[in-house]
């Protein structure tokens, strides 16, 4: 439906994920018997969860440890990890910096140049340990480090950018990316993003992407929002690039998952993406959280260092448990942050779903009090619900 904004403007309504809720069916199954099992590139994982490339986030240790654990953790190709070859010290500097300095100071450690010999290390050291190497780089890297990814072994590489399209316009004599060729000439699966319309989710697929990442600004860490006003709201995004899956498979053949990233911080949140169609969600300040983290109970998003116009911060997220007990349990915590797998399953099983694909087709209503009715005391207290 159609709003008149005003004379000249009509619009559309758009959700997010906190004013949405899933309903119960007639059926429900024992959280035992549901497969949480998704596929991208071939790879097969147990768990729809993939830790996003962020400096405070993933580290080769968190790579392989998520990995083991039967998840994914994704290694910035333009961070720290491929800047210095010992890190301890500088993550150390971003965590202690005050918060009027610490713009600067991301800056000047973010001018440092990307070496390609620590690309190709630290993908040497993610396989040497078993892990799975997924590594994460802008339109921009794409360009200039493919040949180093190709070589040096990587698995999965996620094109990422704060907005992305099929359609770039550049500077006169500047080299554009060309994603179509990207992914048919580099010998890896290619997932890419962030997009959060129909229409550029199904160009993506046709472009030969193995996973589109969808959403822009709903990030604990970024300000995107707030400096470029641009994006939509995640529930209703990821419908709309589910769609465009849905039809690109009937038109091809070809199942491209489609990966919900940003603004997800509980087991409910990841619920409610894979409910409004996502196969996996991608997440940061969760992961962040675990001790084993990177980031030393800090996280702060990929634009955070731009030279030009920041758009992220540093939060404070702490750290409450290890990577196994957020992802696998048990939970030390009632607020849905620790033991993601199991959330997932106790809704699957709630909802009567067996699968993710059965997940995807749950009853959803638009509920804006959903979690705040009947919460008072939660709330006063700042507990459960109301932290």
């Amino acid at each position: 439906m159609n709003i008149q904004l005003g004379r000249s403007k009509f619009v559309r309504r758009a959700y997010g994920i906190d004013e949405i809720a899933l309903v119960p069916g007639g059926r429900t199954v024992d959280p035992q018997v549901t497969d949480t099992k998704w596929q991208i590139g071939g790879i097969e994982r147990k768990i729809p969860i993939i830790a996003s490339a962020m400096d405070g986030v993933v580290d080769v240790g968190m790579a392989v440890e998520l990995s083991k654990l039967g998840a994914l953790g994704v290694l910035n190709l333009e961070g720290i990890q491929t800047r210095y070859e010992e890190t301890a010290e500088v993550l150390n500097q971003i965590s202690s910096v005050a918060k009027d300095n610490f713009v600067p100071l991301m800056q000047e450690i973010y001018s440092q140049p990307i070496k390609q010999e620590l690309i190709t290390k630290r993908i040497k050291e993610i396989k040497a340990q078993g892990g799975i190497a997924a590594v994460s780089g802008t339109p921009a890297a794409a360009i200039r480090f493919k040949e180093t990814l190709t070589q040096a072994g990587a698995d999965l590489f996620f094109v990422q950018a704060t907005v992305v399209s099929t359609e770039h316009i550049g500077p006169q004599g500047q080299e554009s990316l060309d994603l179509k060729d990207l992914c048919k000439s580099i010998g890896i699966p290619v997932a890419i993003g962030n997009c959060v319309t129909y229409e550029v989710a199904i160009e993506l697929m046709r472009a030969g992407a193995s996973g589109v990442m969808v959403g822009i600004g709903p990030g604990a860490a970024c300000t995107s929002r707030g400096v470029l006003g641009v994006g939509i709201p995640q529930a209703t995004a990821i419908a709309d690039c589910a769609a465009a899956r849905d039809d690109y498979e009937r038109e091809s053949g070809r199942y491209v998952p489609v990966i919900a990233d940003g603004g997800i911080v509980t087991g409910g949140d990841i619920c409610k993406c894979i409910a409004c169609g996502a196969d996996s969600v991608m997440i940061g300040s969760p992961i962040a959280r675990a001790i084993e983290a990177p980031g030393n109970g800090f996280h702060w998003g990929m634009a955070t260092p731009s030279p030009v116009l920041p758009r992220g911060t540093r939060i404070k997220v702490g750290s409450t448990g290890t990577i196994k007990e957020i992802l696998l349990g048990p939970a030390r915590l009632d607020d849905g942050t620790h033991n993601l797998l199991g959330a997932i399953k106790t809704s699957m099983g709630t909802l009567g779903a067996k699968s993710i694909k059965e997940m995807q087709g749950v009853e959803i209503v638009v509920a804006p009090s959903l979690l705040t009715e009947g919460k008072v005391y939660q709330k006063a207290q700042q507990l459960g619900m109301g932290k």
